[in-house]
């Protein structure tokens, strides 16, 4: 199984981003998806999950209202819109795929926000 994330990068407040993760090896229809994010010496943090029908989505008080979650069950890829950013979301950003008590995560890719 791999999550492969991208679409990380520079930029500055107020700008937007959008995050990929393309996933293989697994049925990923049926798995739900999420967006996590983790700073050096921080915990974790949920940012954002999806469904698996794409359905549901659920957000972190912090990004409600700037951050979209969706998926495309064609292309085994699920996304983060992410728009008006702040510093406070400098991050590594983590794809997770989860199934009952099976999950796999991405390795990451690097947002920072800075001007």
């Amino acid at each position: 199984v791999q999550l492969v994330e991208s679409g990380g990068g520079l930029v500055q407040p107020g700008g937007s981003l959008r995050l990929s993760c393309a996933a293989s090896g697994l049925t990923f229809s049926w798995y739900a998806m999420s967006w996590y994010r983790q700073a050096p010496g921080k915990e974790r943090e949920l940012v954002a999950s999806i469904s698996s029908s794409g359905r549901t989505t659920n957000y972190a008080n912090s990004v409600k209202g700037r951050f979209t979650i969706s998926r495309d069950n064609t292309r085994n890829t699920v996304y983060l819109q992410m728009n008006s950013l702040n510093f406070d979301d400098t991050d590594v950003y983590l794809c997770n795929a989860r199934w009952g008590t099976t999950e796999y995560w991405g390795q990451g890719t690097q947002v920072t926000v800075s001007s």
